[in-house]
């Protein structure tokens, strides 16, 4: 391949992977073309991209932006998997197809995350954390948590105080 068709499929990847920030790498090699084709539906239906790309010409694309450290050191064949609601969503979407069995071969070779390349260790440790959805919840947990509390403290003092007056009127009926 001459260096102008490399340079013009690098843009083209370059355009493709525009503000793509965080990735993964995974290996998809050995997967047959059917379960290949039913991966990327898979895929696609959460909003999350796969690419193969050839290794110099996926630091070729990327030299320069935040993606360039996740190819240091990276030897083989590899594919690029970028998208989805949050970067930890991909991450453990490709932490339990590497996981699971339907599609043996799938496996995350590292990435990177805000420039700082990921080992696979460290991509399995992220699966573990929580995605966005949750942490909005257990922050919003955290507040609505205060709020009762904060209002059951309260409110206590005056139920007690309306109690004793409610048993003291009471009492004051029954001596007539």
């Amino acid at each position: 391949m001459s260096k102008y068709v490399k340079n013009l499929i690098a843009d083209d990847l370059r355009g493709r992977l525009a503000g793509v920030d965080d990735a993964l790498l995974v290996d998809v090699i050995g997967i047959d073309a059917n379960s290949t084709v039913r991966l990327r539906r898979d895929l696609r239906s959460k909003g999350i991209k796969l690419m193969v790309i050839k290794n110099s010409l996926a630091k070729r694309a990327t030299e320069g932006s935040q993606l360039a450290p996740a190819l240091d050191g990276v030897k083989g064949t590899l594919a690029l998997l970028w998208g989805g609601e949050d970067f930890i969503s991909l991450v453990k979407e490709a932490s339990d197809l590497d996981k699971g069995s339907e599609y043996e071969k799938f496996a995350a070779r590292g990435g990177v995350m805000d420039g700082q390349q990921l080992t696979p260790d460290r991509v399995r440790e992220m699966s573990k954390w929580p995605n966005r959805q949750e942490q909005l919840s257990l922050l919003a947990g955290q507040i609505v948590g205060i709020g009762s509390k904060l209002s059951g403290q309260l409110l206590a003092p005056g139920g007690a105080v309306a109690s004793q007056i409610e048993q003291k009127s009471e009492g004051e009926g029954d001596a007539d």
